[in-house]
């Protein structure tokens, strides 16, 4: 496993992993190969069951009757791929997963991604995949006979640092997938900052020290500080917490589901953090104010 900021930033197996590729001519053996990198790029690293492999496809690219390209086009088509990604979820994080799993990176700019909403509405999905996998910019990336890699989370020419932010928020870990283990879930990871053009901050992934990527903030950051008093005179500190649900203690909790930010002063930090732990959150991260 590779050191540095790769490892630190949870992408390590982005930068050590050599893209998939077939030619005429490759043993089976290489194909298969080829085959599970397709489902795992394009299906965002999540589990495929037997049943749900695109036997026809991969029979027909085990035989050279088409390519990877086309290969890749049977999947991102497919029923399968349609409801995970396509029927199940919002409009925008269906187009930012599938700059992901098509293209390698996360969207540039709103524009690019108003294009794709609009040609959805006008021609519809099919047209929407084959404008990813038809565009120059994957035939000039991949081509006929590339499987799509993750691209964007390293700084490159001809990129914005909003893309590269961006980048971090679509893909972070080896083990998360496009849907599970992803708090955006069927909700876009970009939200707002795709409407206002907004970068965002690259952060390190979850650990004991800090919040990390899988911390969503919390929207009541006004009214946390007005409820526990934020403005008294002291040392203030701010409790990230994450994970509340209700339990025997309080089974009828008004914080099921979110998120949430407590800014306390000092001498009140243990009173709070019993009380955090008695309704069940889970404290991610302390800091000084």
């Amino acid at each position: 496993m590779p050191f540095g900021p790769a490892s630190r930033l949870g992408v390590e197996r982005f930068d050590s992993d050599s893209p998939y590729e077939n030619f005429a001519g490759d043993p089976d053996a290489s194909k298969v190969e080829v085959i599970n990198a397709v489902y795992r790029q394009v299906m965002g690293n999540a589990y495929v069951m037997d049943s749900e492999r695109q036997l026809v496809a991969e029979s027909q690219f085990k035989l050279g009757e088409i390519s990877v390209r086309e290969f890749i086009r049977r999947i991102a088509k497919s029923e399968l791929y349609q409801s995970r990604f396509f029927d199940a979820c919002s409009r925008y994080r269906y187009i930012e997963l599938a700059f992901r799993h098509l293209l390698g990176r996360a969207p540039a700019s709103f524009q690019e991604m108003r294009v794709h909403a609009e040609r959805l509405d006008t021609l519809g999905y099919g047209a929407d995949i084959d404008s990813f996998l038809d565009s120059d910019e994957y035939q000039n990336t991949f081509g006929e006979y590339t499987v799509p890699y993750q691209r964007g989370w390293k700084t490159e020419s001809c990129s914005t640092m909003q893309e590269f932010g961006w980048s971090f928020q679509l893909l972070r870990g080896n083990s998360s997938s496009s849907l599970k283990g992803d708090l955006a879930g069927i909700s876009s990871r970009l939200g707002g900052a795709v409407y206002q053009n907004r970068p965002l901050a690259v952060i390190a992934p979850s650990s004991a020290e800090t919040q990390g990527w899988s911390f969503r903030p919390a929207t009541n950051l006004q009214d946390a500080a007005t409820r526990l008093g934020a403005g008294a005179v002291g040392r203030m500190y701010r409790i990230n917490v994450t994970g509340y649900r209700a339990n025997n203690i309080r089974p009828i909790s008004r914080y099921i589901k979110s998120n949430r930010v407590y800014f306390v002063p000092y001498e009140k930090l243990s009173q709070e953090y019993k009380r955090i732990h008695k309704e069940g959150g889970v404290i991610s991260s302390i800091t000084p104010m």
